[in-house]
């Protein structure tokens, strides 16, 4: 199954949203939250955000979402860092919408990360 990373500048919208997806997704959706930074303040951490990708990598590949640019850059850099074997992509999108979207694909049997990060797209037309 394809994994999902919500990174937020907030660890608690971060949580929120991985609560909510997981509702839609149901409870085969692998989602992680990596929000806030290090000491529990607004920001994100290229650590916080590997270890996420890390626990949600199962083997199919990991798709990252993002809520503003500079999540955006730690994401890279921690995708940089990671060596998990999966294919890891930050999909462009609304990171409620798009997660949203993005666990109710991610649990298709035929879901690819292609067709995740897709789904996380779209939801820039609703």
């Amino acid at each position: 199954m394809i994994g999902l990373v919500v990174v937020s500048h907030s660890a608690k919208a971060a949580a929120g949203i991985v609560e909510i997806a997981a509702e839609m997704g149901g409870e085969g959706a692998k989602i992680e939250p990596a929000g806030g930074d290090p000491e529990g303040g607004v920001g994100t951490a290229v650590e916080r955000i590997a270890s996420a990708i890390e626990r949600a990598a199962d083997g199919d590949g990991v798709v990252v979402c993002c809520d503003l640019g500079s999540a955006v850059m730690n994401a890279e850099m921690a995708v940089e860092t990671v060596n998990i074997g999966d294919e890891v992509v930050i999909a462009d999108g609304p990171i409620l919408e798009g997660v949203l979207n993005a666990a109710v694909e991610a649990t298709s049997p035929q879901a690819t990360v292609e067709s995740v990060v897709a789904a996380v797209e779209a939801a820039r037309d609703l």
